[in-house]
């Protein structure tokens, strides 16, 4: 696992020598963004705001969304959002599991308090499904309780499953946008990555949370999409976002 690693690395720094140089960050907010991002519990970086609405205003078909990782909804609320101001009714399709990666020798009981984890785990989820009833009142997104394997494996099969709102969708197919906000190990990334791939359509937008941070396992799948020679980097706001230009 190390030398994939290592390897990885070295390809990430051979692909930043060949892009521009990192320009300043492109933001964009107005009034109900900026209350939504105060009430809305959310790790958010505000740069992905620009790589949402580009992928919005760009998809290349009416296929669906997909956004991997839900926690307290508010990426999916601004997806929605954005998906409003521009009109597309792709169907938007998000994933959690509202399992939390605990600290390493931790115990079940968060620090040396009473609350236990699966405590944390509820409030994120009941929090998810009431900010999404507030926000998306108008174009509630699918949300299934799994992880991102596990929404593959359903997807992969064209399964029927039932939603945390009750509603009952056939999955599969084609994919015109994923945001990838997951488990941000390598190995979970770069499994993220391959099964978007694997249903991501020619034109479609692909975006990694997290990708450049240094402490942070995703920006080593970089090298990865580069290598694949079907993907385009549209911007790096400070998270890549690609566009697919070529099928397997």
């Amino acid at each position: 696992m190390s030398s994939l690693r290592n390897v990885a690395a070295r390809a990430l720094r051979k692909a930043a020598r060949i892009l521009d140089p990192v320009q300043p960050i492109i933001y964009l907010e107005d009034e109900y963004v900026t209350q939504l991002c105060y009430i809305n519990a959310g790790i958010l970086e505000r740069g992905n705001l620009y790589s949402f609405d580009y992928a919005i205003r760009h998809l290349p078909s009416a296929a669906p969304m997909l956004e991997i990782g839900s926690y307290c909804g508010l990426s999916a609320n601004l997806l929605t959002y954005f998906k409003r101001k521009h009109g597309v009714t792709n169907p938007l399709i998000t994933c959690d599991k509202w399992e939390f990666q605990k600290p390493e020798n931790s115990t079940d009981h968060v620090g040396q308090s009473a609350i236990h984890y699966k405590d944390l785990e509820q409030l994120a989820r009941d929090s998810y499904i009431r900010n999404i009833r507030l926000f998306s009142s108008d174009d509630l997104p699918f949300t299934f309780e799994m992880n991102s394997d596990e929404l593959f494996k359903c997807w992969q099969a064209a399964e029927s499953k039932t939603d945390v709102f009750g509603r009952t969708l056939n999955l599969g197919g084609p994919l015109s946008f994923c945001f990838v906000d997951g488990n941000h190990t390598y190995d979970y990334a770069r499994r993220d990555f391959l099964n978007c791939d694997a249903f991501l359509q020619v034109g479609g937008f692909i975006l990694f949370d997290d990708s450049t941070l240094e402490k942070d396992e995703v920006r080593l799948v970089m090298p990865e999409v580069f290598a694949t020679g079907r993907y385009k980097l549209v911007a790096q706001n400070p998270y890549h976002l690609f566009q697919k230009t070529g099928a397997r």
